[in-house]
């Protein structure tokens, strides 16, 4: 199994991630935004505390799907994606995490399908920041 992440902008209100997974070995559960780890307000200096999705650009082979998970005591479904396609949320509003109880800000993944040493994909999200 091989998984990249990469940090293409982290400015003051919007980060854009990109992430590459390919393998036979599901993941589940991997967190790949870590907010605490997202630059701090450029003037307040306050930490990110979650994201909003407001677009993703994805592709994966037919036999993958990834779940995007809102990481709390109970994780909660951002999104699934499942082969090519490009979502904007911006003129209806970004997908807010809604996890409840321990909530953390942060994002996981879980793969769907990932028993042939071919699957793959490629995500990038555009993901709108809030502070403390």
């Amino acid at each position: 199994m091989a998984a990249t992440t990469q940090i293409i902008i982290d400015g003051g209100r919007v980060a854009v991630m990109k992430f590459e997974f390919s393998g036979d070995t599901a993941e589940v559960a991997v967190k790949k935004v870590d907010v605490s780890t997202l630059a701090t307000h450029p003037t307040k200096q306050t930490a990110c505390t979650s994201v909003a999705i407001e677009k993703i650009w994805h592709t994966s082979t037919d036999e993958i799907g990834v779940d995007m998970l809102w990481d709390a005591t109970a994780n909660v479904i951002a999104w699934t994606i499942r082969g090519d396609g490009t979502l904007d949320f911006t003129q209806i509003g970004p997908i807010t995490n809604n996890s409840g109880a321990g909530k953390t800000g942060d994002l996981l993944f879980t793969t769907q399908g990932t028993e042939v040493a071919t699957s793959r994909y490629a995500i990038t999200l555009q993901l709108r920041k809030t502070y403390a």
